[in-house]
């Protein structure tokens, strides 16, 4: 369901990959029984209502059920956790010139790279809690 990779690409404002993202909380969230008349749908195919209605904007991601938040929140933290250090570690390495200066122009992008997905991330756990 989530390619080969098995993320999903957050954005500032909304879920890039949120087909993918919707359809994957949709069958985490569901019962068995809920699963197996879900699977038996031709071609996994969501009413057109519910395609209209899946954009998963920062709104919408704060207004999704109760099972739903959960997983998300707990998948974020483990995501979160698989960095090798913390978001304020981030911040203080880019507030303090002298240890910034001495990083590789690689180092400084890379930390930019890694500041800016875990702001997102925090963000993503504050939609959701």
């Amino acid at each position: 369901m989530v390619g080969e990779e098995g993320a999903f690409v957050l954005g500032w404002d909304e879920v890039l990959t949120e087909e993918e993202l919707s359809v994957t909380l949709k069958v985490l969230c569901m019962s068995e029984e809920e699963f197996k008349e879900y699977k038996e749908q031709d071609g996994w195919e969501d009413d057109s209502e519910e395609e209209e209605n899946s954009t998963l904007s920062n709104e919408a991601l704060s207004r999704l059920k109760t099972p739903c938040k959960q997983l998300l929140y707990d998948s974020v933290l483990l995501t979160l956790e698989s960095y090798g250090s913390d978001l304020k570690a981030e911040q203080d390495l880019l507030n303090n010139k002298e240890a910034y200066d001495k990083l590789s122009r690689r180092e400084k992008q890379a930390l930019h790279v890694r500041y800016g997905q875990k702001r997102i991330l925090h963000q993503l756990l504050e939609l959701v809690r």
